[in-house]
């Protein structure tokens, strides 16, 4: 088992990386399939799409439900879980808005048509 100098380690530990966070907040507002979060970030590779959601469903931070389709339809959503991160991701979306306003950078925020 794992040690922790301070709890945050353990948080950062789930959530830590350049893509997990921004899978989250998708996610928050809803139920997403692949495509769709591809769609949502551009800049993410499908292999780093992949192995990042794989990671966070192996920590129960959200569920993946595969549908007996052809062609196959996979879906990401929250679990009750996942969703405790709520007000953690709301708070670091407002710092972020916050930080771009700071610095005079609210140009470089993209809103996605969700």
């Amino acid at each position: 088992m794992k040690t922790y100098n301070i709890p945050v380690e353990a948080t950062l530990e789930v959530i830590g990386g350049k893509w997990k966070v921004v899978i989250l907040c998708h996610l928050k507002k809803g139920t997403k399939r692949t495509s769709e979060l591809k769609r949502l970030m551009p800049g993410i590779t499908q292999k780093m799409l992949t192995q990042q959601l794989r990671e966070l469903a192996e920590d129960d931070v959200i569920q993946r439900k595969v549908y007996d389709q052809v062609p196959p339809k996979v879906e990401y959503s929250l679990t009750d879980y996942g969703s405790s991160l709520g007000a953690i991701l709301d708070s670091l979306c407002a710092w972020g808005e916050s930080h771009l306003e700071k610095n005079g950078n609210t140009s470089m925020l993209i809103t996605a048509d969700e």
